[in-house]
C-alpha cells in the first residue's frame, strides 16, 4: 500500500485529500464514509475525521444523515439542472471580463491547465482531468478579479463534479479540448465578446453530455479508492 503522508494528518489537510478523491471520482456519490474506516486508513483519530467531515458537509460534498453516518453527496436532477442554469449564467459574462483583463502570465497559466489535463486523459485518468478542467473555469474566474462571483461559481462547479459523476453519459462531459482551445484564442485576442459566446455554447455542451435521469451510482471500495 502506498504510504499516504510524510507527516501527521490533521483536520485541514483530511479535509483536503478527502475533497480531492471526491472530486476526481475515486469516491463515488452515495458512498458511506464510516469513520473507523477513514480513521484506519489515515491514521487519525475519530475526533479529526469528524471534524473534516463536517468541513465537507459545510461544502456540501457530504450529507451527515443522523444515525447513518456520511455519505458523499448525490445531487438530484432538479439540483443537476439548477446548477447548470447558474453556471450558463455567471460563466459567459466572467469569461468576458476575464479576457479583457488577460495578461501573458494568465495565458501561460492557464495553459498549464489545460496541459495538465490532456496529460491526465492520455493516460486514462478522466476523474483527474474532470478535477483539472473545473480547476479552469475557476483560474477564469479568480482573473476576472470578481470576488463575490468567483465564489460562487467554485461552489457551483464543486458540485458540478457530483453532477457529472452521477449523470455522465458520454466521453465529452470531459471538457473538450476544442473548447478550452477555442477559449484560449479568445483570450488571447483579448476579446470578450468572442469569450462569452464560446463559454456560453461550452456550457449547453456540458449540459447536453449529462444523462439527468434518475440513477443510482455504485459505490467503490473505501478503502481502494482512498489508498491509490
Amino acid at each position: 500500500m502506498t504510504q499516504l503522508q510524510t507527516m501527521p494528518v490533521t483536520a485541514d489537510s483530511l479535509f483536503e485529500q478527502l475533497e480531492l478523491a471526491i472530486h476526481e471520482h475515486r469516491i463515488a456519490p452515495g458512498t458511506k464514509l464510516g469513520e473507523d474506516e477513514i480513521g484506519e486508513i489515515y491514521g487519525v483519530s475519530r475526533t479529526t475525521v469528524r471534524a473534516a467531515l463536517q468541513s465537507l458537509s459545510h461544502e456540501r460534498l457530504v450529507e451527515l444523515k443522523r444515525n447513518k453516518g456520511a455519505f458523499v453527496a448525490q445531487p438530484s436532477i432538479k439540483e443537476a439542472r439548477e446548477v447548470f442554469e447558474a453556471r450558463s449564467l455567471l460563466e459567459p459574462r466572467t469569461a468576458h471580463s476575464a479576457a479583457l483583463r488577460m495578461t501573458d502570465e494568465h495565458i501561460e497559466n492557464l495553459q498549464r491547465h489545460i496541459d495538465a489535463e490532456h496529460d491526465a486523459l492520455h493516460s486514462g485518468d478522466n476523474g483527474r482531468a474532470l478535477y483539472l478542467s473545473g480547476k479552469f473555469h475557476i483560474e477564469i474566474a479568480q482573473i476576472a478579479d470578481q470576488e463575490t462571483i468567483a465564489a460562487f461559481i467554485k461552489q457551483l462547479i464543486s458540485r458540478s463534479s457530483l453532477i457529472i459523476a452521477l449523470y455522465w453519459q458520454r466521453r465529452s462531459a470531459l471538457c473538450e479540448s476544442n473548447a478550452h482551445h477555442a477559449l484560449m484564442s479568445a483570450f488571447a485576442d483579448r476579446d470578450g465578446d468572442r469569450a462569452q459566446e464560446l463559454m456560453k455554447s461550452h456550457l449547453v455542451d456540458l449540459i447536453t453530455s449529462l444523462d439527468l435521469r434518475n440513477i443510482e451510482s455504485s459505490p467503490s471500495s473505501l478503502r481502494d479508492a482512498l489508498t491509490r
